[in-house]
């Protein structure tokens, strides 16, 4: 599922029989447990768990990619297929549409240069957008094929763009637009984030790895394996803490430790990984899964290195894509559909659901 409605992502499919099987066996056990009910009954006002606190319906048509947050602003930016969709986070208004994308994947933001970068598969392009006016700034800019997810780095200022269609990324500088560099990957990039100080993290699909980019140099200087997880598809970095958290679409959530450049946990979700998030206070990590179940994990602190699902949340909702909020601890689930997607095996993807016209989603939890 997370390859029909997250397009132009290819992966690797193939894993060794007896592993799967282990999988699925772990899967029937149920390993999310659910603390609410795909009829989505809210948590008591006082309880001490995320519960749903709004529902919303932008409208819009097409599928959708990432989602990401801009707090001072109150604004979601969304990558649908044709255009940028700016949602107010406080009533789920739609403050305005930016046209200029053919199959939109990813969207970062440079609040010092007042600028935004949404990626554009279908025509290898980045579009460049005013964050004051909410409208294109200048001609879109010609990347690698097949553009996917972006990231500003604000230490070199540059923008660095993850192109799945020739296993590579494009450099530019976010002030002007130019061309930096371009660096090879050696495998297909998925999702990425960076710490802010220089180094940027991605995903790689097909070999099953994280690396880590010197921004300032544009070379990779760090290649992490995956195994037990493959397929990587959410990213998210806790940089006070140095880790790096990485949810596989064979349901494994592999924790990184970016200082002492190790395997530092891994943990059986159970289910396909769809996106993940961190709440950078707490360093605590969000994962959405295919099967619209949203998991809480943390790490314990008695035991450092150690990590356990502390909550799941199960919703009637499909190939989501999430945000956090870090001011007001708002969590943002985005999905095609209402369907309750059935019941699959750990590893396995859900089938597709159908996009019709306004079948976009937006959910809000609070504590």
């Amino acid at each position: 599922m997370f390859s029909s409605i997250f397009r132009s992502r290819p992966g690797v499919t193939g894993f060794q029989c007896a592993f799967r099987i282990a999988l699925r066996f772990i899967g029937l056990l149920g390993v999310f447990p659910v603390t609410a009910s795909a009829q989505e009954p809210a948590a008591a006002p006082g309880a001490a768990s995320y519960h749903l606190t709004a529902r919303w319906k932008p409208g819009g048509e097409g599928g959708l990619d990432r989602l990401t947050l801009d707090s001072q602003a109150h604004r979601l930016y969304v990558a649908r297929a044709k255009c940028v969709q700016i949602i107010d986070t406080e009533n789920g208004g739609l403050v305005r549409s930016i046209p200029g994308l053919d199959d939109g994947h990813g969207i970062a933001l440079a609040p010092e240069l007042n600028r935004g970068f949404a990626t554009s598969g279908g025509s290898d392009a980045v579009l460049v957008f005013d964050l004051t006016s909410l409208r294109p700034a200048g001609a879109p800019i010609t990347v690698g094929k097949g553009p996917g997810a972006v990231v500003y780095e604000p230490l070199t200022r540059r923008v660095f763009v993850f192109n799945g269609g020739n296993n590579g990324a494009s450099v530019l500088n976010g002030a002007t637009g130019a061309a930096v560099a371009t660096i090879a990957l050696g495998g297909t990039p998925g999702s990425a984030a960076t710490d802010g100080g220089g180094t940027v993290f991605v995903g790689l699909q097909d070999t099953h790895e994280v690396l880590a980019i010197d921004a300032q140099k544009n070379t990779v200087t760090r290649r992490w394996a995956l195994a037990p997880g493959a397929e990587p598809t959410g990213l998210a970095l806790d940089p006070v803490r140095h880790r790096v958290f990485v949810g596989c679409r064979n349901g494994w959530l592999i924790v990184l430790d970016t200082r002492a450049r190790k395997h530092l946990a891994e943990l059986l979700l159970g289910r396909e990984v769809v996106a993940c998030t961190v709440d950078p206070g707490t360093g605590g990590l969000f994962a959405s899964g295919g099967d619209g179940a949203l998991a809480e994990v943390r790490e314990d602190p008695a035991k450092p290195g150690e990590f356990r699902a502390v909550e799941t949340v199960k919703t009637p909702q499909v190939a989501s894509a999430l945000a956090f909020d870090p001011q007001t601890k708002a969590l943002y689930l985005a999905g095609i559909s209402d369907e309750v997607p059935p019941a699959t095996a750990a590893g396995e993807k859900s089938p597709p659901p159908e996009s019709v016209p306004g079948d976009f989603v937006l959910r809000k939890f609070m504590r």
